[in-house]
């Protein structure tokens, strides 16, 4: 009898759209190929085939890592996002503060006195 194995997480099951790759991975192969082809064939006849094909592979490579790379389910752009504000945009240290309740009772019953005792000349 064949065994198929079927995974118990169906969360990371995605479903294939065309030659078993995800519509995600289809569209940035796609974008890949549409920089990268033209790029060789203009590239070329000035600096050789072999280097013509080097730098399509270096110009096409972000692409496929944007279409392939994955970490505990989050793509490549989502990593980045999430680095670019952990380093530059948040600051690098928090400082704790907490919100005490009671001493902002306590500071509006202050400044109620103090506005008391301006306007009436006495504590109320």
């Amino acid at each position: 009898m064949a065994y198929v194995p079927v995974p118990k997480d169906l969360t990371r099951v995605k479903s294939k759209f065309l030659f078993n790759l995800t519509k995600r991975q289809v569209i940035c192969f796609g974008l890949g190929a549409l920089v990268g082809v033209p790029l060789f064939f203009l590239t070329k006849n000035v600096i050789g085939v072999s280097m013509a094909a080097a730098l399509m592979i270096v110009v096409m490579l972000p692409f496929f890592m944007f279409a392939m790379f994955e970490r505990h389910g989050q793509p490549l752009e989502v990593l980045l996002k999430h680095y670019v504000q952990a380093r530059f945009v948040r600051p690098r240290t928090r400082v704790y503060e907490t919100d005490n309740f009671y001493a902002t009772v306590e500071q509006n019953i202050r400044n109620r006195q103090e506005v008391n005792k301006i306007l009436h000349g006495k504590d109320k």
